[in-house]
């Protein structure tokens, strides 16, 4: 039909995008050796587009913030090294205090998201202190409005009305108004997790360890404060969960498996939670009982705590999520190409085109990095598009770029065109090698031989 109707786009076809969340009360411990379980890195089918990594009780000491400002904090530091060379590039990331909230993606869809606020909401010590609250991450995905909030409640038995009251009060700091961003509410999607601290009620602590210790989870579900709270919150009712099918994720002796053996002798208790919300839910049709196909769903295929873990108080969660969607936004606003070959000794021409919605401005850049780049400013070099443009016409611009700074390597590069108006990645180019300066020498000496 496309063919028969050249003037008529062709629909968009729809796109499923795996996601890892991750969140981890770290107890101020500095990342162990290996992760490759918490990342699901062992898993060679599982093909992930995206990682959503929030961490609670990182090392917040005076001297550790003060050299976490000035260079990546070990945590973040530890996750680039790992994920950088699977094309997993760092978009984003929101810290305060012991909060930390990380956002990756696979560098081809790096044109298709659009970082549009990150936020921080203090809620301890009367909304002054950041040792307790929430840390967000807004973003267009494709085109649709997705919110993250990593957050750390207060703890205790006895506080679940003031948890409550932090949940409803990081919910209503998130207005983005004067960005003409919608009502966090009105967003496609929000993933919402962290140590949140709900408990178990009424129930004695041999009760809750021999439950725990025989697999008998349902009674313990029944008076989970969460679980409790969602049965009489309309509001959250709308978050979902998947079902708790591991033990209770606190509290451990740290470097090992046993619960609390101090003399406190705490509960356990399923404090570190991953919630969900999608705004469009599907309707099914009174005459017709099948679900219609939905523009954005959201599907959990795994919801697990990784007990190997044992540096902390607390076993990391994790949820791996497919989410179907069909593109918004399915060209990039930016299309990039780097012209003819490219060499070491060579000031070399890139072009580009934009879709008519963008607005380029002269404070845009395009960076040359390296395949495998860690985050956006990990560049080898770049240049400035205002002051380095040669020639536009018919929609094309070209600008030129020195590479005679670039060390020689055997290394694939990347282009990727930087908006300022958009703080995000618009077009990416595919990779390519830059020749060394040797290759053109060789490359004339071969044509002048005479040929027998």
């Amino acid at each position: 039909m496309a063919a028969l109707n050249p003037g008529k786009p062709t629909e968009p076809r729809g796109k499923r995008l795996s996601i890892q969340v991750v969140t981890w009360n770290v107890a101020s411990a500095a990342p162990p050796l290996d992760l490759s379980d918490l990342l699901q890195l062992n898993k060679d089918n599982l093909n992930l587009d995206m990682y959503v990594i929030g961490l609670q009780e990182m090392n917040c000491g005076i001297m550790s913030l003060l050299s976490d400002t000035a260079f990546e904090d070990p945590w973040s530091s530890f996750f680039m090294d790992v994920l950088s060379p699977l094309s997993f590039v760092k978009v984003s990331s929101v810290r305060m205090q012991g909060l930390l909230l990380l956002f990756f993606a696979k560098h081809h869809h790096l044109p298709f998201v659009q970082i549009l606020s990150t936020k921080s909401t203090p809620t301890g010590l009367f909304g002054y202190w950041g040792n307790k609250g929430g840390v967000n991450i807004c973003m267009k995905l494709y085109g649709y409005y997705i919110s993250i909030i990593n957050c750390h409640l207060p703890p205790h038995m006895a506080n679940n009305d003031q948890r409550l009251e932090h949940f409803d009060r990081i919910l209503e700091m998130q207005n983005f108004e004067e960005q003409d961003i919608p009502n966090i509410l009105d967003h496609d999607l929000i993933l919402w997790f962290g140590d949140m601290n709900f408990r178990i009620e009424d129930f004695g602590l041999h009760f809750v360890r021999e439950s725990i210790k025989n697999g008998c989870y349902s009674d313990l579900w029944e008076k989970d404060q969460l679980s409790i709270a969602k049965r009489h919150d309309p509001l959250l009712r709308q978050f979902q969960e998947g079902p708790l099918l591991f033990p209770p994720t606190y509290k451990f002796d740290k470097n090992s498996n046993n619960y609390d053996t101090s003399e406190k002798k705490r509960k356990p208790a399923w404090t570190d939670r991953i919630l969900w919300r999608l705004k469009r839910q599907p309707q099914a049709n009174p005459h017709n009982q099948r679900l219609p196909v939905p523009h954005f769903c959201l599907s959990l295929r795994s919801y697990v705590s990784h007990m190997m873990y044992c540096i902390s108080d607390h076993k990391p969660v994790t949820s791996t999520f497919d989410l179907e969607l069909k593109p918004l936004v399915s060209v990039p606003p930016i299309t990039l190409m780097p012209e003819g070959l490219w060499t070491m000794e060579n000031d070399m021409l890139i072009s580009y085109s934009l879709t008519p919605d963008v607005l380029s401005s002269p404070w845009d850049w395009i960076g040359l990095y390296k395949v495998g780049l860690r985050h956006i400013n990990d560049y080898v070099s770049y240049v400035w598009v205002g002051d380095n443009q040669v020639s536009f016409s018919d929609g094309l611009i070209q600008v030129y770029f020195n590479t005679r700074d670039i060390p020689e390597t055997e290394d694939q590069f990347l282009l990727c065109y930087y908006s300022n108006n958009l703080h995000s990645v618009v077009g990416i180019s595919k990779p390519f090698k830059i020749q060394p300066s040797s290759f053109l020498a060789e490359d004339l000496l071969s044509e002048a031989q005479p040929h027998i």
